[in-house]
């Protein structure tokens, strides 16, 4: 892993956290969010791409603040504030639980040459486990930090990180 062949992946941070099981994943949300402040800081401090994939929650052509004004509420205030985009970042919706599925990730990422994704955000168990089963499928190498991803149980994130590191070769050492 060089910067010059990474990219930072944020999937779903932009979220209302208004579903069952919602205040479980906020929790475990907030937990994570000084983590994933730093890796957000570390990619910007190494002129990484920030790469932001978020369910689109109906709001097919919105760009991150519409999606941001939709979601904020007094649950996901706190969150959104601290880690939402810069002008700077790219930001991408998708309609299903990959960030690769029907969404332009693949061609981003190979018209930056990356080669290497750093995977963060919610839900563990579900977005980032399908996110990193087609980045590996696409030969991507994977760092995974296993203190910037957060499921609605500790539980389901813990099995899938066991899986993102032993079927899918990803690094999930701690930032």
């Amino acid at each position: 892993m060089t910067p010059e062949n990474t990219a930072l992946v944020f999937v779903d941070l932009i979220n209302d956290f208004k579903f069952d099981g919602g205040d479980n994943l906020l929790a475990n949300t907030e937990e994570i969010l000084p983590n994933l402040i730093n890796l957000r800081h570390f990619a910007k401090e190494k002129s990484i791409p920030i790469i932001y994939v978020n369910d689109h929650y109906g709001l097919w052509q919105a760009d991150f603040r519409e999606i941001i004004k939709y979601c904020k509420n007094e649950k996901s205030e706190n969150i959104i504030e601290k880690i939402k985009p810069d002008d700077d970042d790219y930001f991408l919706i998708k309609p299903q639980h990959s960030a690769f599925f029907q969404a332009p990730l693949h061609a981003l990422l190979t018209d930056l040459k990356r080669t290497h994704l750093i995977l963060a955000g919610i839900a563990g168990d579900i977005c980032i486990l399908f996110t990193a089963k087609d980045a590996y499928m696409y030969k991507f190498s994977l760092s995974i930090p296993k203190n910037c991803l957060a499921s609605e149980g500790v539980d389901n994130n813990n099995y899938a990180l066991y899986l993102m590191e032993s079927v899918m070769d990803a690094d999930i050492t701690a930032i």
